[in-house]
């Protein structure tokens, strides 16, 4: 391996720790709680380090978005995968996108509610966003019904689960009644 090789793994690698480590952060404690100051004492690297990989918190909170964009599609792929049938998958899909949101309250923040500096429904859209969104569209196309553009359908029953999703975690909705609100979701929007 190559010197240069070397420092382009060493680098890959630290800019991982700088995401992981501010991931784990912001489950723990808050993104309020991520600062470079904090990052860099607990990466172990100087705050020039961190600035010469990312610019400031606006875009290591883009990488946790695009690291969680990625999982979410990976997640929302095998839960379609697993389930039979057009109700099974669209529900399994819906289930699926609120335990994420729920179990990673962090990354989904870093997606959908702070300012990560990522285009949305551009051409310029990172490969992962678009991604996520064609995880969902490849299921929900199926469903949206007769004359329904898939992806305006999708939009809509996404935009629905993104509500349900912020309001229970703000304690807007009762969580016990989740799965109730789920399923009324997926009956009243799916044509199955």
């Amino acid at each position: 391996m190559s010197v240069q090789e070397r420092k382009q793994r060493e680098r890959a690698e630290r800019e991982r720790l700088i995401v992981a480590t501010a991931r784990e952060l912001a489950e723990q404690q808050g993104w309020d709680a991520v600062t470079t100051r904090r990052l860099a004492e607990r990466i172990e690297y100087s705050q020039p380090v961190l600035y010469s990989h990312f610019r400031g918190k606006r875009e290591i909170i883009g990488a946790v978005a695009l690291e969680g964009a990625a999982e979410m599609a990976v997640e929302l792929r095998a839960a379609a995968a697993a389930a039979e049938g057009s109700r099974a998958r669209v529900t399994a899909l819906a289930r699926t996108y609120l335990d994420f949101a729920a179990r990673n309250p962090a990354v989904y923040d870093a997606l959908f509610q702070l300012d990560n500096g990522l285009a949305f429904a551009h051409e310029d859209t990172p490969g992962p966003l678009k991604d996520a969104f064609a995880a969902l569209l490849e299921s929900l196309g199926e469903v949206a019904g007769e004359g329904v553009h898939p992806g305006l359908f999708t939009e809509l029953f996404w935009a629905s689960l993104h509500g349900l999703a912020t309001l229970t975690r703000a304690r807007r909705l009762p969580p016990e009644d989740t799965e109730r609100r789920l399923q009324l979701l997926v009956t009243r929007l799916a044509v199955l």
